[in-house]
Order: C-alpha cells, then structure tokens, then sequence
C-alpha cells in the first residue's frame, strides 16, 4: 500500500475511535452511573432523571404483574382493576407500547406450559383491547416455564410464576 492510502486508513481509525468513545456518552453527566434497586428496576443516580409512571413506586402503573391460578388463563377479578389502570393510561398515550409476557409454573410439559402462558397473555391483551388499547400497542409472547420470577418446587413459588408481566416498551 502507499503512504497515501495509509494515512488515510489511520486518520480514519482514529475518528472511529473518537466517535465510539464520545458519542456514545454524550446523554450522560459526569458521575451518572446505572442503578439497579432491589426490585431489579433499572435507574439512574441522576437526581434529575425523569422516571415513566410506571417506574414510580407507589404509582398505579408501578405493579405491572397480573397473577393466575392453576392451569387457569381466565383473569381473576381482583386484577382488573390492575389491567383497566394500565388500558386507561395506554389508552391515553397512543404512542406507548407494552409486551404482555405469558409464564406458566413447572409443572406440565414444555409445550403444554408454553400454550398456557400465550392463552394468560392473550386473556389481558384481549381486556387491555376491550378497554381502548390499540392492537398496535401491545405484542405478546410467552415464555412458559422458562423464565421463572421465584426457583422453587412449592405452591409459593408456582403462585408467583403463574403471571404475565407488563413490559413497557418506551
């Protein structure tokens, strides 16, 4: 190769370089770092970082958890007062998205747990739906047991792995 093109090449890694290290931090303030709390929800020590609703603790939204009973997907009352806070909010802020996340315990098979979760997080889609979310708003999936919120191989742990969680998305 000639001086030429190797200048060149080198000038550019050097822009590269600059640009992967400045450009990316520029958002940030000096001392800012990643906060994880005790509940696993990600922050920041910013004291003037605006916090969604839903990542307010005593807010409404702040629970984003609709639990199920056994080999169950139909939705018990005491959480619809849950999913009807949640549509009305969505409802409200049209460009907001959520992902309805299915989970099922361990018992069953894979495949059977893994239907369970989609039917649990099609039953909240369906009442989010009722309640004037837009279907462009939400997305479901289902993880079945894959994804357990408690390791055990008690009723306590089942109880809190039977759930789809609200996943906000913006």
């Amino acid at each position: 190769m000639n001086n030429a093109l190797m200048r060149t090449i080198s000038i550019l890694a050097v822009l590269v370089m600059f640009g992967a290290l400045f450009g990316c931090s520029a958002s940030r303030k000096p001392g800012d770092r990643d906060v994880v709390s005790g509940k696993g929800k990600r922050g920041s020590n910013s004291s003037d970082s605006s916090l969604r609703p839903w990542e307010v603790e005593g807010n409404p939204l702040y629970n984003r958890i609709v639990y199920f009973d056994f080999d169950k997907s139909d939705v018990k009352n005491n959480s619809r007062d849950l999913i009807t806070k949640h549509s009305t909010f969505l409802a409200k802020n049209a460009n907001i998205k959520v992902r309805l996340e299915g989970h099922a315990d361990e018992r069953g098979s894979r495949e059977y747990n893994i239907g369970l979760g989609e039917r649990r997080s099609q039953a909240v889609r369906r009442l989010m739906l009722f309640q004037g979310v837009t279907d462009r708003q939400l997305e479901s999936i289902s993880y079945g047991e894959e994804r357990p919120a408690i390791e055990g191989h008690d009723e306590g742990s089942w109880a809190k792995n039977r759930r789809v969680e609200l996943v906000y998305l913006n």
